[in-house]
């Protein structure tokens, strides 16, 4: 697994809850939520090459 870098992000109140929803209907942290939807996000716009690690989570 590639070293995660910690950073800070700020969201206002109501996106923030939104997410949180979100990632315990998912059965996710919220954390996990974030990197799911950055993930799926570079995926669709194939922003990184195919086969890389970060492609193949769930």
């Amino acid at each position: 697994m590639a070293a995660k870098k910690a950073f800070a992000l700020r969201l206002d109140e109501s996106m923030m809850k939104a997410i949180e929803k979100w990632a315990a209907d998912e059965f996710r942290s919220t954390n996990g939520q974030l990197e799911w939807i950055i993930r799926e996000s570079l995926r669709k716009a194939g922003r990184f090459p195919k086969g890389d690690s970060i492609e193949q989570k769930d």
